[in-house]
């Protein structure tokens, strides 16, 4: 398997969340990167954490979105950002985060979460009308296809999840 880095930079370029992660293989959905437990990451220059459990990673061709589907003990089951459409350059993909998230809780609870970062963040790095109404519109995308486990969130990691689990 080949290493990869996961960039995201915030909007105007700020570097937000990077890890290291494992290229898995390529689907229908996307690109898959597993992320081991034990792996160290940084927002920004933060200190580093450690991350106790491990993730399968879904980064599509042509949507404004990636996806961590977490492993067993994690209490959130799947973690979407909406973000930048990925970009590959050699074992880096990077996108910009947009603030909003939609999770999926273990126990079936659906959050948007962030909604104040992002009215936040439209003022303060003067997000363009275009890029607020498509963040908007796959947030809405995403809480109906997450909520009601469409496509990629019907279980479509399970064998990207059995890959990474044997290597």
């Amino acid at each position: 398997m080949k290493d990869v880095r996961v960039v995201y930079r915030k909007y105007g370029g700020a570097l937000h969340w990077h890890h290291a992660g494992r290229l898995l293989g390529e689907d229908s959905h996307g690109v898959w990167v597993e992320v081991p437990s034990g792996t160290v990451a940084r927002k920004g220059t933060d200190p580093p954490i450690t991350r106790p459990t491990a993730a399968t990673m879904l980064f599509p061709r042509d949507d404004w979105w990636t996806a961590s589907f977490n492993h067993l003990p994690d209490r959130t089951e799947v973690y979407v950002d909406v973000t930048t459409i990925p970009e590959w350059r050699d074992y880096e993909v990077t996108m910009l985060d947009l603030d909003l998230d939609v999770i999926r809780m273990r126990d079936g609870q659906l959050i948007l979460d962030d909604e104040d970062e992002f009215a936040l963040h439209q003022v303060l790095l003067d997000y363009p009308p275009d890029l607020i109404i498509r963040a908007q519109r796959t947030a809405d995308w995403l809480m109906n296809a997450v909520g009601k486990r469409k496509g990629p969130f019907n279980g479509a990691h399970l064998a990207w999840l059995s890959k990474a689990t044997q290597t």
